[in-house]
């Protein structure tokens, strides 16, 4: 792979790990790593572009029917894809279908960019996940054998040690806090064969952990706010992304703080 390269446009695909939640914003919107990669991206490259077609909740034949094929227009330098994991979570999952349609996904978008970027994504410790980790580990192998079939890259999140620390995720316990998605971004900012700027791998300081009644307080928090919701809406097959449209669905100039260009920095589309 070419070192140090220069990538003029960016599009990102998949759910809400790409849109960005929990990086909340204090004007309510989410940044996340994508928004973060982008930024650093265009601090290097005049002219950059970048378009985010993610949505929460998104499951893979959503984001092949919604969103592939508007990436592949866009011809971007550089393309990532997360999806399927969604499905893994759910009680009832068809991996034989979740396989052939990202399977679809990837054949449709590596042709289309010089550079498709998978991801084997990270998994925070506990009883929940340790349910739904062998669906998680047969995803992420087929993740690789595409990869391999493919020439896509693979940023390998899982088994990063720092990123299953539980300080690293959101009270909701389903998505990276701001460190963890600074941490992603660059993870895949060095994949795509540029300098190391940090140890995204190193693990957090020692802590003294939680007593007894502060682990029973977030239990109850994290059930009340969280868990109770998400079973509702698998039980009544409504997702937290229905009616939300894609984050950036536009491949528009971008800039180094991080936002679209204003008035007299035109699309270069």
């Amino acid at each position: 792979m070419e070192m140090n390269a220069s990538y003029t446009s960016f599009v990102a695909v998949g759910d809400s790990f790409t849109e960005g939640m929990s990086d909340l914003l204090p004007d309510g919107t989410y940044r996340g790593w994508a928004d973060l990669l982008a930024a650093r991206l265009a601090g290097r490259t005049p002219g950059f572009r970048y378009a985010n077609l993610a949505v929460r909740g998104k499951l893979i034949g959503q984001i092949v029917e919604e969103q592939v094929g508007p990436a592949a227009a866009m011809q971007a330098d550089v393309v990532t894809l997360v999806g399927g994991l969604n499905d893994t979570l759910r009680p009832k999952c068809d991996m034989g279908r979740v396989r052939a349609l990202l399977e679809e996904a990837v054949e449709r978008l590596a042709p289309s960019c010089r550079r498709l970027v998978l991801m084997r994504s990270p998994g925070r410790q506990g009883p929940v996940m340790e349910r739904f980790r062998p669906r998680m580990e047969e995803l992420f192998d087929h993740i690789d054998g595409l990869a391999a079939r493919h020439g896509a890259l693979v940023v390998d999140l899982y088994g990063a040690e720092a990123l299953g620390d539980q300080r690293m995720w959101d009270v909701d316990r389903l998505h990276l806090t701001a460190d963890g998605h600074r941490r992603v971004a660059e993870a895949v900012w060095q994949t795509l064969g540029l300098a190391a700027e940090e140890d995204w791998r190193s693990p957090l300081p020692p802590h003294a952990p939680l007593g007894w009644a502060a682990r029973r307080n977030a239990d109850l928090r994290f059930a009340r706010e969280h868990l109770i919701p998400w079973i509702g809406r698998r039980l009544t097959g409504r997702s937290s992304g229905d009616g939300l449209p894609p984050k950036r669905p536009e491949l528009l100039a971008w800039d180094a703080d991080g936002s679209p260009r204003t008035q007299g920095h035109p699309d270069l589309s």
